[in-house]
């Protein structure tokens, strides 16, 4: 018999979803109610700091919300997994959360929550006195399914509201039914205002998040007429499943209709009542691909990188500069922010990077032999190819043009953005997905070329990712990466969030032991979830994994 060591086998991982709502929250509005929205923050097992991981929506005019949001991570029973909701009060339309008030935070733990299945938790520090707020989670574990379901949603004859029979402003609620049959938010619509017959924008959601991946678990729908006291009103509601929709399909039907019911009403009126309005549904159920499945089908990362050499940074003699020669780890190799960067990126983008071939550009210097001032240059000063070969060549490219340029400026993004789209542009099968790590210390002085780059480039199979060094003012950059607002140029919105701004400070404080590893996580965060947004917005599926076995280059370590 073969002997184990203990701790050798690999422990199961689930994948939990927690559903997360505020109950008597404190009103910090003076004309309205609070806005409130919750960032939550894990702690890596030993690590005393604080990681953000995701944010909630924001709800307006509401102190007892529901948040659609879900909480998404993986459970592991051998860790403390220990986590930090923050809830906030939205004051404007910025990223900073010392921007917003604060309205309270609590601390626990993943297993407490998994333990519980729902739990309420009382907000500590909440900033009104005598005020109990409470922050409710459920825990579930999610089975996992392979499919997402398209849902065109519309509704027609809704029941007019108001003392004068005006039409109402409808948004829509789905529900998934748990297993204690108590029903947790999953989806709400836009509100479509003044009108008996709402169409509202398609929605593309996981089955599995509709249901828990069982077709025949009963989705609740309920129809809402919102007000702007925040305190919407019931329009009716009613309930199905996928496997009804699928019935319909399958005997031609592609829409469902069903009857929204206001049970109130149809106890007053009796068997004179009808309905309040009827809901149709279309459904089409789509493959649902994880990043995986794209990166083993063959989907190729091509990582581009730029680097700000603008006078700003101070100068590469001085040990003071963010490009600083002077410093160096103790391994004997040159230190600074912009090394760190490439590496802590680099190292995990090569693994996805067929060939490890990065191109390098730089911008804002002068070049020899004449001085011109470039702001789309190759680092390795080739005539003919911008190409380093790993991180290691890219950081030995870097070091060596240092001494032959002269840091000049201004600092403009928009010819490196548009140089990495034109590849972009001839990758829109799912072959290749471009990413673009800029790294700069400052202010960008073509903000408008910029936008308008970052729209155009909105539709391609292309990330950007901007790595902040130094302690400049970042507030633009924020604009930038539209998590809350998307970017726009001249009335044109991109088409999907393609920005990730990370500021290098922020990160420097904690262990600087795992500063790149915290680097690399902050920065690559967003980029499987743009790459899946493309993809699903171009219905583009995943090849089938290649086969035969691929070799690994021996460890360098052991040559």
């Amino acid at each position: 018999m073969q002997n184990f060591s203990g701790g050798s086998a690999t422990a199961p991982v689930s994948q939990v979803e927690l559903t997360l709502s505020c109950r008597n929250l404190a009103d910090m509005d003076v004309f309205s109610k609070s806005d409130p929205f919750i960032v939550v923050y894990v702690a890596h097992q030993g690590m005393k700091s604080w990681t953000e991981f995701k944010r909630t929506e924001v709800i307006y005019d509401n102190l007892n919300p529901d948040f659609a949001t879900k909480i998404n991570m993986a459970f592991h029973f051998e860790e403390q997994q220990r986590l930090r909701f923050e809830v906030y009060d939205i004051d404007a339309p910025s990223e900073d959360l010392s921007k917003h008030d604060f309205l309270g935070y609590r601390e626990c733990t993943l297993g407490e929550l998994v333990s519980s299945r729902t739990s309420q938790l009382p907000l500590l520090n909440v900033p009104r006195a005598g005020v109990n707020s409470s922050l409710l989670v459920r825990a579930e574990e999610l089975l996992r399914s392979k499919f997402d379901a398209a849902l065109r949603l519309s509704a027609r004859r809704l029941d007019s509201k108001g003392w004068f029979s005006s039409s109402p402003s409808p948004y829509l609620e789905l529900f998934k039914s748990n297993e204690d049959g108590e029903w947790s938010l999953t989806w709400r619509t836009e509100v479509v205002r003044g009108t008996r017959d709402p169409v509202w924008q398609p929605i593309d959601v996981p089955v599995g998040a509709l249901c828990n991946g069982d077709h025949e678990r009963n989705i609740r729908a309920v129809c809402w007429h919102w007000r702007r006291s925040g305190t919407p009103s019931l329009l009716g509601e009613c309930q199905f499943s996928i496997r009804q929709l699928e019935r319909g399909s399958a005997t031609g039907a592609r829409v469902h209709k069903l009857d929204l019911i206001n049970a109130e009403k149809q106890r007053k009126k009796g068997a004179s009542y009808t309905n309040s309005g009827e809901l149709y549904i279309g459904l089409e159920l789509r493959p649902h691909y994880s990043f995986l499945d794209y990166i083993q089908g063959g989907t190729d990362l091509a990582c581009t990188i730029a680097i700000d050499f603008t006078a700003s940074n101070g100068a590469p003699t001085s040990a003071e500069s963010l490009h600083t020669l002077c410093v160096r780890d103790p391994s004997g190799n040159i230190y600074n922010p912009y090394v760190t960067a490439l590496r802590a990126v680099g190292e995990i983008i090569q693994d996805y990077d067929s060939d490890k071939q990065f191109p390098v550009l730089g911008f804002g210097a002068r070049l020899p032999p004449d001085g011109v001032v470039s702001h789309e240059f190759f680092v390795n000063l080739s005539p003919v190819s911008p190409y380093c070969h790993g991180v290691q060549g890219v950081v030995e490219a870097y070091q060596q043009c240092l001494p032959r340029i002269q840091l000049y400026g201004p600092t403009n993004f928009a010819p490196v953005i548009h140089h990495v789209a034109n590849f972009a542009r001839q990758s829109r099968n799912g072959s290749q997905y471009c990413i673009l790590l800029i790294i700069t210390d400052g202010v960008i002085t073509d903000m408008p070329q910029t936008k308008q780059a970052i729209v155009e480039a909105s539709g391609l199979p292309l990330s950007i990712i901007i790595v902040g060094v130094g302690t400049a003012d970042f507030s633009a950059m924020e604009e930038l990466d539209g998590d809350e607002v998307r970017v726009s140029y001249c009335g044109r919105a991109a088409e999907r969030d393609i920005v990730q701004f990370v500021p290098f400070a922020e990160l420097q404080r904690g262990d600087p032991a795992t500063l790149r590893a915290r680097l690399a996580r902050e920065v690559l965060a967003e980029v499987p979830s743009q790459f899946i947004s493309y993809m699903k917005a171009n219905r583009i599926a995943a090849a089938p994994p290649k086969e035969g076995v691929t070799e690994l280059p021996p460890d360098p370590s052991l040559v």
